[in-house]
Parts: C-alpha cells; sequence; structure tokens
C-alpha cells in the first residue's frame, strides 16, 4: 500500500486492486489520459489497438450501461474508436448522446469575445494552440507552459464579458464551456436513463475536470478511481492508463460476478 492526499485527508493507494466491476455497475470513462495516454496535441493520440473490442465487449456484457465522458466533441471519439459508437457525454457535459443515440445539447451561447480572445494570444505565441467546439472551446499551452499566467488572465477578462460561460483549468488546458455543464451533470442525467438507471455508477479519470464526475458517483454511493498523479476527491487511484486498461482487460475477459469483488489490476 501507498498514501496519497485526498484534497486535505490522507487516502490509502492499493496498487493491486480496483473497485470491481459487477453486472450491477454502470460504467464512465474519460478519454484522454484515461483510455489513452495524453499526447503532445489532441490529435495525435495513440489507441492502443485493443482497446475498441475491450470497450465493446464491456458494453455487451453491461447491458450497454457504459459512457464515455470527455472534454473532446463527439467526433473526435467516434473516429478514434470507430466503428464503436457508445453513448457519451462530450465538450465537458455540453452535449451527450443518449443510449438511444439522441444527441442533447446545452443552448447555443455567444463564444465570439472569447474566440477572438484566444485567436489574438495564439498569433502572439505561436506554442499556444486554439481547439474549437461546438459549444465550447479549448486553449492549449502544453508546449508553452510559460504561458500560463497570461493565458489565465486574459480569458478570465473575456469570460467576464460572456455571459453563461465559465473557465475551468484542466492539464495545460483551459477548457471555456457553458456554466453549470459538468461532467457530473452529465454522469448524473445518464443515471436516471436506461440502461444505467438503477445501477452502482463507477467513473475512472485523470484531469481535475473529471472532480465533478469523482464527487458526483461517490455522491450517489458509487466509486471513483483517479488514474495517475495529483490530489483528487476520488477514493480509489490507479498509476497509469496501462494499469487502467489491464484492469478493464481483466473485467472483460471473465464473467462479471454479482457480488462486491474487486478485480486484480
Amino acid at each position: 500500500m501507498r498514501e496519497g492526499f485526498c484534497y486535505g485527508f490522507r487516502m490509502q493507494i492499493s496498487a493491486e486492486t480496483l473497485p470491481g466491476i459487477t453486472p450491477q455497475t454502470a460504467l464512465f470513462l474519460d478519454f484522454d489520459g484515461t483510455l489513452v495516454a495524453l499526447a503532445a496535441q489532441p490529435e495525435l493520440v495513440h489507441v492502443p489497438p485493443a482497446l475498441t473490442g475491450i470497450l465493446a465487449g464491456l458494453s455487451q456484457q453491461l447491458g450497454g450501461a457504459l459512457a464515455l465522458v470527455s472534454g473532446r466533441p463527439l467526433a473526435d471519439l467516434d473516429h478514434f474508436l470507430a466503428p464503436l459508437r457508445l453513448p457519451a457525454a462530450v465538450e465537458h457535459g455540453a452535449q451527450r448522446r443518449t443510449p438511444d443515440g439522441q444527441l442533447l445539447s446545452t443552448p447555443l451561447l455567444d463564444l465570439q469575445q472569447l474566440r477572438q480572445a484566444a485567436q489574438n494570444l495564439v498569433a502572439q505565441h505561436p506554442g499556444l494552440r486554439l481547439e474549437l467546439k461546438n459549444r465550447a472551446l479549448s486553449l492549449h499551452y502544453r508546449h508553452a507552459p510559460e504561458l500560463e499566467g497570461l493565458c489565465l488572465q486574459v480569458m478570465r477578462e473575456a469570460v467576464g464579458r460572456s455571459p453563461g460561460i465559465e473557465l475551468m483549468q484542466g492539464k495545460f488546458v483551459l477548457d471555456l464551456k457553458p456554466a453549470g455543464a459538468s461532467k457530473g451533470t452529465a454522469i448524473a442525467a445518464f443515471m436516471r436513463e436506461a440502461p444505467f438507471a438503477g445501477r452502482i455508477p463507477l467513473f475512472a479519470g485523470d484531469d481535475v475536470t473529471d472532480e465533478a464526475g469523482f464527487e458526483e458517483v461517490q455522491r450517489m454511493g458509487g466509486q471513483a478511481i483517479k488514474v495517475g498523479p495529483g490530489p483528487t476527491l476520488a477514493r480509489w487511484r490507479c498509476a497509469s492508463v496501462d494499469d487502467l486498461a489491464s484492469w478493464l482487460q481483466s473485467a472483460g475477459a471473465a464473467p462479471l460476478h454479482n457480488s462486491n469483488e474487486r478485480l486484480s489490476a
């Protein structure tokens, strides 16, 4: 056992075990930093060859109660996991594809001032990258971390002139999204629908942007897994993307048992 910190209180981290996936589980998974390793640019992530098959198998075993919960646009997830098309919450909860394929979205807001402010920064600093989405945008500074303070200042000022928009900081990225939308609200919405309703939620993610999801599933009596280091509300921790993949593969390779037993990672 190793010790870690969980927002002010000490937690025990096991390198060997993670919560078990049972027939009663509703499984929610982040994408970047959770299912795939982070890359220099969003389009450069490497999808392990076995991942799509593992997710498809788990979805079938869970009766369809598996959804992706990501900050990416929906088209990205469908591209990287083709031909698999899972239920998904994208753009940090601003859009959601339900199990029956319906696309639900928050109202369209005016992002012009935010977009212009971000574009001005990118024009002045080539190390920055602007990612435009359907109802949100992301300003990446992974290749210019020294510009974090400037990016925060400029984008906070732009948010102040853009009603209904909030700023959320992730790993070398500033996400601008509709206020009130989050991975937590998206998971709560899924949990009101079949086949998720009545199950025990389990959510795995890696970033500050996943904390709202961790809080929501634990409020519902479910389990949350933080992938990688850093303070978190999650009661479980997984060291890496590879370790999480091994856990998912173990669950998919064996029949799901109707119990609270834990699977080896």
